[in-house]
């Protein structure tokens, strides 16, 4: 119980900011790739929506499974 009241606002605050770029920055990195290749048929827009609705989901689910689906140059 002691070590709660070590912890002050702003090593919260760092904290939270932390968690939120690392909630925010494969959703936004998964959106890039998303963007700049081809899919077929409308995978493209299948994968966006999933990446926005699901956040850090969707991005690891891109990652895993989306990117295997893109149209090879």
């Amino acid at each position: 119980m002691t070590y709660l009241n070590m912890i002050g606002p702003w090593q919260i605050i760092i904290v939270m900011i932390l968690l939120f770029l690392l909630g925010i920055i494969p959703t936004i990195i998964a959106l890039i790739d998303i963007l700049k290749n081809k899919f077929e048929n409308n995978n493209k827009i299948v994968w966006v929506l999933i990446v926005l609705f699901l956040n850090i989901i969707g991005a690891i689910l891109y990652f895993t499974i989306g990117r295997n689906q893109r149209i090879k140059n």
